[in-house]
């Protein structure tokens, strides 16, 4: 199977096309995502699922050997030295498929982006409602 070839359309078609090991952690990191923003709109967006909220929060794709999470490059910046233990680069971080994801710190990343996100807009009440989820 090789996901990038063929065009989804929506996150529940993305997620179906993989092993059910990988359909598990696509389907826990979209469950965390959704939690801490619960009125991002979620799409397909370079061909894999993202998620917005006055603007793109993050990206996930699933992988052979890893789940790639893609939370922009200021929210890989912002936790360095939480995630020196993953491989990355600038923009993105890999969570190894044979390992459970750390939740807590995709939660924190996922916190930072809506705060980021929430910080260009003059009203800030949907941040207040993503966080009292």
């Amino acid at each position: 199977m090789k996901a990038e070839a063929k065009k989804y359309t929506t996150v529940d078609e993305y997620i179906s096309d993989f092993p059910a090991g990988t359909k598990s952690k696509l389907k826990e990191l979209r469950k965390i995502i959704k939690k801490i923003a619960p009125t991002a709109e979620e799409k397909i967006s370079y061909n894999m699922p993202g998620y917005s909220l006055n603007g793109m929060l993050v990206y996930f794709a699933g992988y052979k050997n890893h789940i790639g999470f893609y939370p922009t490059g200021r929210g890989i910046e912002a936790f360095r030295k939480d995630l020196t233990m993953y491989k990355g680069s600038k923009g993105t971080v890999q969570f190894p498929l044979d390992e459970p994801l750390p939740i807590e710190l995709i939660s924190r990343i996922v916190e930072f982006r809506v705060e980021e996100n929430m910080q260009k807009t003059p009203g800030k009440t949907a941040l207040k409602k993503a966080k009292s989820v």
